[in-house]
């Protein structure tokens, strides 16, 4: 990367906290609002997602907002331990990443602020709370479709993203035992036959792919892309660096392919393909309202995503990809749909046209930019090169 270009980095990071700074005070209890103007409420999902860009970037008024965020989460916890979906809400239940997202932030808040004990209480009933997710008691968690960030998209049992995210927080509450459960099972092939012995119990690895299924639940199985599962994969280490490398130039081939056709007009990733189209099996009535191909859930650009799928790029080691991509990503948060501002930082993009469909000053947009610039910068990934490291040298190898 020239001199220029990372001064348009840069340029774009102060953007980015800007928009974070702008965002952190909201109408709901004075709690950050999720974007600029069409977002106003708390959403627990987006506000502990940015939280990964928050406390890379460590600046104090964001990090104690985030731990604000996190008490208020907490307070408003259910009886059995399950985390909201808004973070004013106690009502608001039914969210399968909500939890797992609290216990990672509330683990990296820890690493971040050396309290240890921080929010001890809520932490262990909300491990209990994913404990009675998994149906066969095998650690992996189940999940109901459309209830993580994909609220259009058919996600059926044990989905990559979320089990993603139960490693990673497994790992950093040394709860090193069950994390390796979790590694295990996902190491297992999805099932193909008509016919789920007792003694055979499904994964999420594809015998003839590099990349692990978007979801699987006895011998049903979705093999279309899931950038952000597959990103975090590599992140947490769930992924070898063999098989991350694979991965990664496996996404970059697909999507070269798709630009030839005309499905893809941005130099990033869309966040799902092969898109789904009217007249496949696993296509509803209601994607033809909110989730044409290549928009949304269904194959949208998302710069959250591309975040962290910047920096998977770095975690596999592939650092002259991971600048090319973060450069991609700086020309990217620059469109706006309705403001007239420099940085847009938008919600999400028509893979097709590369056109702005989401809401501007999206915090989790700026946030994981602020992640992605970090990572690409210093050659690791905060926070994740502890749980990296943590894996390899622990017993689950």
């Amino acid at each position: 990367m020239n001199a220029r270009q990372w001064a348009q980095v840069e340029e774009a990071k102060k953007a980015a906290l800007e928009v974070l700074l702008h965002n952190d005070r909201g109408p709901y209890h004075s709690l950050p609002r999720t974007a600029g103007w069409g977002y106003p409420e708390p959403y627990t999902r987006d506000l502990l997602i940015g939280g990964l860009g928050v406390l890379a970037c460590r600046n104090q008024r964001l990090v104690k907002s985030l731990r604000r965020v996190l008490q208020t989460l907490a307070e408003n916890q259910s009886r059995l331990g399950h985390i909201p979906g808004l973070v004013h809400d106690p009502d608001n239940l039914g969210s399968s990443d909500s939890t797992p997202l609290f216990l990672l932030i509330v683990g990296l808040y820890r690493k971040v602020t050396g309290e240890a004990d921080f929010l001890e209480e809520a932490v262990q009933k909300a491990m209990t709370w994913m404990e009675y997710q998994s149906p066969s008691n095998q650690v992996m968690v189940a999940q109901l479709p459309t209830s993580d960030w994909r609220d259009e998209l058919w996600v059926l049992g044990y989905g990559l993203y979320v089990n993603t995210l139960v490693y990673s927080y497994l790992i950093l509450h040394d709860q090193i035992k069950r994390a390796s459960s979790v590694y295990r099972e996902m190491k297992k092939f999805t099932i193909h036959k008509k016919v789920q012995h007792k003694h055979i119990h499904e994964g999420l690895t594809l015998r003839k792919k590099p990349y692990y299924a978007v979801w699987v639940y006895k011998v049903l199985s979705d093999e279309h892309f899931d950038l952000l599962g597959n990103s975090l994969a590599i992140l947490s280490g769930l992924a070898s660096q063999s098989k991350a490398k694979r991965i990664v130039s496996w996404i970059e081939r697909e999507c070269q392919v798709m630009r030839e056709q005309g499905q893809l007009a941005l130099d990033l990733p869309p966040n799902f393909f092969p898109y789904l189209c009217p007249g496949d099996p696993d296509w509803y009535p209601r994607y033809d309202m909110f989730n044409h191909p290549g928009e949304y859930h269904n194959g949208g650009v998302w710069p959250f995503v591309c975040g962290f799928y910047v920096a998977a790029i770095v975690a596999a080691g592939k650092f002259r990809l991971a600048e090319k991509k973060l450069i991609a990503l700086t020309k990217l948060v620059c469109p706006s749909r309705e403001a007239n501002i420099d940085f847009g930082f938008n919600e999400w993009f028509r893979a097709q046209d590369g056109s702005p469909r989401g809401q501007d000053w999206q915090s989790w947009s700026a946030a994981m930019y602020l992640y992605a610039a970090i990572s690409v910068e210093q050659k690791r990934t905060p926070f994740f090169d502890e749980i990296r490291a943590k894996h390899e040298f622990s017993e689950i190898r």
